[in-house]
C-alpha cells in the first residue's frame, strides 16, 4: 500500500467521489465542501490509496491583532480500515508544513481525554498538553 497525502484546493472537488467508511463524520455535501474551500485560510490534507480517500485532516489560520498567526487543527480522521499505518501522522505533517509556509508560528487543537489513539498521536509531534474545560454553543 502506498498512500499519498496532498493539499486540496477548490479545483480538487472531484476527488472527493472515492471516500473510505468512517474518514469524515458524516456525508461530505458538495455545498459545504465548496464553501470550505473557497473560504481563506482553510486548509484540507487528504490522504489516498489510489483513488480512494482513507484520510483528511483540517485545519483554520487564525490571524490575531494581538499573537502570532497560528493554526487551528480542526479534524483529523483516518478510515478505520487503514489506522495504525502513519496516516494521521503524515496528515498532521503536510498541514504543519503549510501552515509554517502561511506564516503560522503555533498550532493548537483538542481531543477527548480518553482518546488514547489521538493523544498518543499528538505526544509524537511533541505538542505542550495541558487539561481544558470545553464548551460547545449551538446557533
Amino acid at each position: 500500500m502506498s498512500v499519498v497525502c496532498h493539499r486540496i484546493t477548490a479545483a480538487d472537488a472531484s476527488l472527493f467521489a472515492n471516500i473510505a467508511i468512517d474518514v469524515f463524520d458524516e456525508p461530505v455535501r458538495p455545498d459545504r465542501l465548496a464553501a470550505y474551500l473557497a473560504a481563506p485560510g482553510h486548509l484540507m490534507v487528504l490522504a489516498f490509496d489510489g483513488d480512494l480517500v482513507v484520510g483528511q485532516c483540517t485545519g483554520v489560520v487564525h490571524y490575531h491583532p494581538d499573537k502570532v498567526t497560528e493554526l487551528y487543527v480542526d479534524e483529523v480522521g483516518t478510515s478505520s480500515a487503514y489506522l495504525r499505518r502513519g496516516i494521521a501522522t503524515a496528515m498532521l505533517t503536510e498541514l504543519f508544513a503549510w501552515a509554517r509556509e502561511l506564516g503560522c508560528k503555533e498550532a493548537w487543537l483538542g481531543t477527548e481525554l480518553d482518546n488514547e489513539a489521538a493523544n498518543g498521536l499528538y505526544r509524537r509531534f511533541d505538542g505542550d498538553e495541558d487539561t481544558i474545560k470545553y464548551y460547545e454553543f449551538k446557533l
